[in-house]
Formats: structure tokens, C-alpha cells, sequence
């Protein structure tokens, strides 16, 4: 979800890995990726989405001891959403339903401006969730061009 430049993220406070995150997870049986990706959305934001999301790219990524991660072949199917005003600034939320299962994961979730000078690098994202920021960012500079 982006708001302007900002890009909605978030840290997991409790996990030695401070590798930046986006809104994410696995398919439930009969799920489209679509309604997957509403269902993590608010899930991992508490937030429920009121918007269009647009498929933007497919990723594969392969997962192999990862900590708190299933291991093998993610088919990653990113969608984009834009929001006019954030809901707040940041914010934590609890993950009850963890696909792995276990405890409640917290998440801390802020905004990052991907057009900034000091915007993360792609290889700060956890486990390649970063290799679609330039993707993302054209995108973005598209449909902003496209409404002048």
C-alpha cells in the first residue's frame, strides 16, 4: 500500500532480523491471490482495505531455513493499493493466525518514502521483497504523471 511517495511497511520488534517487511502470506484453500492478499493485508495491519489493489508483478523466491518461514518454493504475487491519507503515522498490530503457527507475531508498521535520498535499499527487505521496489516505483511516478 503506498500513500503519495510512503510505502507501508513494518518491522517485527520481537525478531533478531530487523529486516524491513511488506503486508504479505500464504494462500488459504479455495483463495485467490487476490482475496489472499486482502486477507494479509488485514491480518498483518489490523487495517481493512476499502480500495483497489492491482496486480503489478510475480516473484519467485525460494525460502530455505528461514526462521519463522516455510521453507520451499514462494510464488509471490504483489498487488498495489493506494490510500489518499494515512491512518496514522505508525502503529503496532498483532498477527494472531500465524502461517507456521505459534505465538502472536508483533509488528511494528510505518511508512517509507521510496523517492527520498536515504529510501531503503532493496537488500534491506526480508528474504527479496525488495527486488520490486523499482517496478513499484515506476508505477507509482506513472499514475502520478497520469492524473497532471
Amino acid at each position: 500500500m503506498t500513500c503519495g511517495t510512503e510505502l507501508l511497511v513494518f518491522i517485527e520488534p520481537d525478531h533478531p532480523n530487523p529486516d524491513l517487511q511488506v503486508p504479505g502470506g500464504t494462500l488459504d484453500p479455495g483463495e485467490s491471490y487476490l482475496q489472499a492478499a486482502r486477507r494479509e493485508f488485514a491480518e498483518e495491519t489490523g487495517l481493512s482495505l476499502d480500495i483497489a489493489l492491482e496486480s503489478f508483478a510475480d516473484q519467485d523466491h525460494i525460502f530455505e531455513d528461514v526462521p519463522g518461514s516455510l521453507d520451499g518454493l514462494h510464488r509471490r504475487r504483489h498487488f498495489h493499493g493506494r490510500i489518499r491519507e494515512k491512518p496514522a503515522a505508525q502503529w503496532e498490530h498483532y498477527e494472531t493466525s500465524p502461517s507456521t503457527g505459534g505465538a502472536p507475531i508483533r509488528f511494528r508498521l510505518f511508512w517509507i518514502d521510496l523517492f527520498a535520498r536515504d529510501a531503503p535499499a532493496e537488500t534491506r527487505f526480508f528474504e527479496g521483497f525488495g527486488a520490486q521496489l523499482e517496478t513499484l516505483r515506476s508505477r507509482m511516478e506513472k499514475q502520478s504523471n497520469g492524473r497532471h
